[in-house]
Parts: C-alpha cells; structure tokens; sequence
C-alpha cells in the first residue's frame, strides 16, 4: 500500500512536517514523487519510518539514526532485536519506579515500613542506563561485559551509606584533584592522595579493584573526550593531571602503558 505524505503522517502521528524535514536531511526519502509532486511512501519507507520512531524513543539523535540507518552493515531485524532489549530494560525501570511509588504512598499512610534502601531503587536503574547511553560501548569493548553487568549490579545493591559514601568521595576525588592540580605535582602528596580517592571510589562502585583497571579506566579518561570534557570543565588539563597521578600511583608508566604493554 502507498501513502502520502499527510496519510503517513496521520496514521504514524509524525506530523508531514516532520516527515518533509526527513525528506530534507536524507533519512526518510519517499519511494517517489508522483505528477502532482506529491511524497508517495510505500512498504520500505513506512518501515524505514518504525526504525526512527523506534530510535527516537531511545533518545538516539537523528544524526546518529542516519548513521545507523544508512551503514552497509544495518541489519532491519537485529534492529528490532536490540529495540525490544532496550524497551524490555525501559519497561522494567518503569515498573521499579511504579513500585517504588506504590510503596511510597503506602508509607506515608501508615501500612507498611520502607526501607532506605528500597527508597532508591528505580532511580539507581535510570543512572545505570544513562551511563550505558552515553558510554556502554566504550566501556564494555575495554572490559567486558561480566564486568560492567557486575559493577552495574554491585551498584544497584548499594545500601543508602554506601551510595551517600561513593557521592561523597566522587566530590574528594575533585577537590583534592583540583587543589593537587595547583602544585603541578602528579606525584606529588596531593595527587597521590587524589589517585587514593579515585581507587576508593572505584572500589565502591566496581565491587572490586585491580591497578590494571584503575590505570585503563585513567587513561580513557584522556582518550574519550566525552571524559575529558567531564574533568576539564573543573580545570583545563584535569583529566590528564588524574590519568598521570593514577599511573604513578598504579606503578604504571606512561610509555608503557600506552604502548599496551599491559593491555
């Protein structure tokens, strides 16, 4: 079956402006153009549109839907394979915050205790997804993912001292940080001090802690810039202040480091 352009629009709730402004930038090109000039879509192109649709409710940009889209390596049923992972992950963080609602108003009229720990579940979920939006790639490419499905779930298990102690030390990481920065001195007492906190921090987070690790995790600081932006906004130069004191302190050296002599 064809549609146009305000039949589209109206059976997928994209509004034709929209649909005209795919057209522009390439995502959503019509099967053709018929002799009125009208857009005429046809089976392709109203699954081509599902495919956005679908992006866009992960909060993928339309940049980055066009790569994916357009790559010779797009594949439309792994696709869908991966939306329904992610909205099955979506629903289920959902539903933590519903629970953790219903609960909540039951507290506050007298029939049940939470606790503290149960206070924070959903919310822990919506930070574990967006870390994995903006750097669930990197990380799992570098370690794996046992590790970040492990770290993740260390991290949802956190009791409210453990998780109000790593918000307090990811702030000691930055001042201490900041004020070592100051001395020029990556190995110096401060830095060092710095690179303690980082561990300690890590450690809390990760559930556990090794130097190949900690200096791998210091390094990509410096090379992702996404990271570095993170640091720098503090001080200019922050990042790679933290990947120098880290490797000091993780008795790595630069050189060797990078050369990948450990990885």
């Amino acid at each position: 079956m064809e549609y146009t352009v305000q039949k589209l629009g109206k059976m997928s709730g994209v509004s034709t402006r929209t649909l005209r402004y795919y057209d522009e930038i390439g995502i959503l090109k019509p099967a053709r153009i018929n002799s009125s000039g009208y857009r005429i879509y046809g089976k392709q192109e109203v699954n081509r549109l599902q495919q956005i649709l679908f992006y866009r409710e992960l909060g993928v940009s339309l940049k980055c839907i066009k790569d994916i889209l357009t790559s010779q390596s797009f594949n439309s049923t792994n696709a869908l394979k991966e939306h329904r992972k992610k909205l099955l992950a979506k629903r289920e963080q959902l539903e933590l915050l519903i629970a953790n609602v219903d609960k909540t108003i039951a507290e506050a009229e007298g029939r049940i205790i939470m606790r503290d720990k149960e206070k924070f579940e959903g919310f822990k979920q919506k930070m574990i997804d967006e870390n994995e939006k903006k750097f669930g790639k990197e990380i799992r490419e570098k370690y794996g993912n046992e590790q970040i499905d492990k770290s993740n779930k260390v991290f949802k298990n956190l009791t409210k001292e453990q998780y109000d102690n790593l918000e307090k030390l990811g702030h000691d990481v930055i001042d201490t940080l900041k004020a070592a920065f100051l001395t020029g001195d990556p190995a110096g007492k401060l830095a060092q001090k710095a690179a303690d906190l980082h561990h300690q921090w890590l450690s809390l987070s990760w559930g556990e802690y090794t130097k190949e690790a900690h200096a791998g995790v210091a390094q990509m600081y410096v090379d992702d810039e996404r990271f570095t932006a993170y640091y720098d906004k503090y001080q200019p130069g922050l990042a790679k202040f933290l990947r120098d004191a880290v490797l000091i302190y993780t008795g790595f050296t630069i050189v060797s480091f990078i050369t990948g002599l450990y990885f």
